[in-house]
């Protein structure tokens, strides 16, 4: 019998090491860093190809439920069901939980688990990998895919190879390794044995489920839980926070894959890349002359070996090599090459210095759009705010600010207490602290809104929501 093949992507990391770019409120997942498409994009349009694959499910946070739908439907990925999950867990959970789901369904079908912030520059070899995959997953193995390594790389964990299994081109595993130094990785490149571990896996859910139960109980309890406990919200599937919560954190690889005697490993070549730092970026990216990869406005002299990405504004560049700068729009990053896989660390610090840029951005992207902050001083905040046609903001309330919106471009039915009208472009509206309110775009093109806030308090946190059509409280 041909397995189901249905591919789990899982969109629930930050990618601190892309700071300034990558950050909680917007993870590198949602960029496009190699191409005009984002990272997740492309990972779900990897493996959609009906003939092969079953519709996707997308594992995210809660927090970008709507990010993960408005990327899908630009990507025209339909039939894609996304899960939600309450908190952070690591992939163990967020892969147990989604073979819970599956497995009411089809304890036999067959799963293909991708990160979605991974590229992969030879889709051939990729899909060769995959029909590998699935003769052994159907034999009850436990299948990742290795990369074959290209260098000495200390910012991937390894996989040391074992002998031949029964079938061609799969082998056992013999060992599991951690992110190595610099000498061990030369080392593990010197001996041929070693293959760079990609966190891609392949398993029929009965096997991943019984060898959960196995190694992991607590965590299949409380996944099993959570799904028979998850309730819907609109199209996601919201996994029971009280079930998820009591949920051990970790990775599937020390979790599972380090233990269970049913694990091998296809050894594959396919322009893979984890898209990590900043570096990985510089490798992946077109070079001028002096091997510089160089997007945005940039002017340079005598700059070589460098990674410089700006926004709007000129980021100019004199006399510098083997350096990293990165601007947004409201933070710079300058790093030297050598020091970009001790970014995280250093981004924890500064979130324990209490930097909010280390998590959030100026711009906010909600599910009718987005708002970008423009100003703010004592008792006064600008934004510029763009909503989607047919899309409209909660019905709501401040306690501690008002309001003042002038119309840029497009045509806006307001909603103020009892009253409902229409603005365009050129026109206003004032609507004081605790006055009910609600604006929408009844127009064909996105409505653009300059709002200007005044009050004692101007955080998001101020919201009283009485009627929202994407259900958020």
């Amino acid at each position: 019998m041909q397995l189901k093949l249905i591919p789990l992507v899982l969109s629930g990391g930050v990618g601190s090491r892309l700071w300034p770019l990558s950050r909680k409120d917007f993870p590198k997942q949602f960029w496009s860093l190699t191409s005009d498409q984002s990272l997740l994009a492309e990972t779900v349009k990897r493996v959609s190809e009906k003939v092969v694959f079953s519709p996707p499910i997308v594992v995210c946070n809660a927090d970008h439920r709507f990010l993960v739908a408005e990327q899908l439907r630009q990507a025209g990925v339909k039939k894609a069901r996304i899960i939600l999950e309450p908190q952070s867990k690591s992939t163990a959970p967020a892969i147990t939980a989604a073979c819970e789901l599956i497995k009411a369904e089809d304890e036999e079908a067959c799963v293909l688990v991708v990160p979605s912030d991974h590229t992969i520059a030879d889709p051939k070899a990729f899909r060769h990998a995959i029909k590998k995959g699935v003769l052994a997953a159907n034999a009850g193995a436990l299948v990742t895919f290795g990369i074959e390594p290209t260098h000495a790389e200390t910012g991937y964990g390894y996989i040391k190879v074992g002998p031949q299994s029964d079938i061609s081109e799969v082998f056992r595993i013999e060992t599991f390794t951690e992110k190595p130094d610099n000498i061990k990785a030369k080392k593990y490149l010197s001996t041929g044995d070693y293959l760079w571990n990609s966190g891609m896996f392949m398993f029929k859910v009965s096997v991943l489920l019984g060898e959960i139960m196995k190694y992991a109980p607590k965590i299949q309890k409380a996944c099993k839980s959570a799904v028979s406990d998850a309730s819907f919200d609109i199209d996601f599937l919201r996994l029971d926070s009280k079930s998820f919560q009591e949920c051990p954190n970790g990775a599937i690889d020390t979790v599972l894959m380090e233990k269970s005697t049913k694990t091998v490993v296809i050894p594959v070549s396919m322009g893979w890349s984890d898209v990590g730092s900043w570096n990985t970026l510089w490798n992946l990216g077109p070079k001028d002359h002096n091997q510089n990869v160089l997007i945005g406005k940039i002017a340079n002299q005598n700059t070589k070996n460098c990674y410089i990405r700006g926004t709007n504004k000129l980021v100019a560049a004199l006399g510098i090599e083997n350096i990293v700068v990165v601007d947004t729009e409201d933070a710079v990053l300058v790093l030297h090459k050598t020091y970009a896989q001790d970014l995280s660390t250093f981004v924890k610090r500064l979130k324990t210095d209490g930097w909010p840029e280390t998590e959030t951005s100026l711009t906010g992207h909600r599910p009718w759009g987005y708002f970008k902050e423009i100003d703010k001083g004592a008792g006064f905040k600008v934004k510029r705010i763009v909503v989607q046609p047919g899309a409209r903001l909660s019905y709501q309330m401040h306690h501690h600010r008002s309001e003042h919106w002038v119309i840029v471009e497009g045509t806006a039915k307001v909603t103020k207490g009892e009253k409902t009208f229409t603005l365009k472009a050129n026109e206003s509206a004032y609507i004081p602290a605790t006055v009910r309110h609600r604006l929408e775009n009844i127009g064909k093109e996105p409505l653009h809104v300059i709002e200007v806030q005044t009050g004692s308090y101007l955080e998001e946190d101020d919201i009283v929501r009485f009627d929202d059509l994407y259900k958020r409280t």
